[in-house]
């Protein structure tokens, strides 16, 4: 029989690799080096396709695959498919929720406890004599006992919040309503409140055209001086250049970022900060959890193509 053919949008580890390759005639896109042609060719004969969340599926791109009926995502993220065009078709659209939230979360909470404790300069000034030469490395603040907010209590902003009731920290969220499993936890509905009562902010939405820069220049100063962001969610969530600005300027005490416009080539301006924490877009990324994410995604092309239910749809 013949396997049905896919286009893979971006590589993936040989784990997944060697089951994709064995279960679909797969056309990588990535290798291409005239891509439009290479649509053009082969698009015709997808059936499917598997991207990764940062990557996603252009109108183009499903355009140029008349036959398309599933889009996989290899990521919780599908801001980056173009979802009016796969409604329009009736193209279904799934993405690997629940296997990665965990491990997004821990890294949201790492990133919190690294840059307050000044980890990364700690770790230098060991390294490079400063602490035989010069002593003490300079004081820092305590997470414990301190203002938590999590913008966004989907999945991961809870798991998040879960974690932070560890350091005994006041928390609160917003989101669209009150969630009955944050009873303990205080409600904000509105963002800037929220940054207000906060010391740390951390923004755990899933992107939308609705979230765009929700994160602006009001939240970012309300946050303050003394506050920090972490953003473990989608960049389009936060207006870059606010965020630069107020961190340049004082306005607010330090942000730790897993994510960026335009990543890998961020902008130049925040490698010249000290009060950042540039993390390379990894908050998934343990071997455990991205095995779980390429069998998810595997599982639902088989599903689709055996006439099963989608484990985990989008569209």
């Amino acid at each position: 029989m013949n396997k049905p053919h896919i286009l893979q949008v971006g590589p993936y580890p040989e784990w997944d690799e060697v089951p994709l390759n064995a279960a679909f005639t797969v056309h990588r896109y990535f290798n291409a080096a005239d891509k439009d042609s290479f649509l053009s060719r082969i698009g015709p004969e997808i059936r499917a396709i598997a991207t990764r969340g940062e990557l996603g599926a252009s109108r183009a791109m499903i355009d140029a695959c008349p036959g398309l009926e599933l889009v996989s995502v290899y990521g919780v993220g599908f801001d980056a498919v173009d979802l009016p065009a796969c409604r329009e078709r009736g193209i279904r659209v799934t993405n690997t929720p629940d296997v990665l939230t965990n491990d997004v979360a821990d890294l949201g909470v790492a990133m919190m406890l690294c840059l307050s404790r000044g980890m990364i300069g700690a770790e230098s000034w060991v390294r490079d004599g400063s602490w035989a030469k010069k002593g003490l490395y300079p004081l820092k603040r305590r997470v414990w006992g301190r203002r938590a907010g999590v913008l966004g209590l989907g999945r991961i902003g809870y798991e998040v919040a879960k974690r932070l009731q560890g350091f005994d920290m006041d928390i609160a969220y917003s989101d669209v309503e009150t969630k009955p499993y944050a009873s303990e936890w205080t409600f904000v509905a509105d963002p800037i409140a929220l940054a207000e009562r906060s010391d740390f902010l951390f923004v755990t939405l899933a992107a939308s055209a609705a979230t765009r820069h929700i994160v602006g220049r009001d939240v970012i100063s309300a946050l303050g001086g003394e506050g920090m962001l972490v953003n473990i969610s989608r960049a389009s969530n936060i207006d870059e250049e606010a965020l630069l600005d107020a961190l340049e300027n004082g306005k607010l005490g330090s942000a730790a970022l897993d994510v960026f416009e335009g990543e890998p080539a961020l902008n130049p301006r925040f490698l010249a900060l000290d009060n950042v924490l540039l993390q390379p877009h990894h908050a998934s990324g343990t071997v455990e959890t991205r095995k779980a994410m390429g069998q998810l995604v595997r599982d639902n092309l088989a599903a689709h193509f055996a006439g099963k239910p989608l484990l985990t749809p989008v569209v």
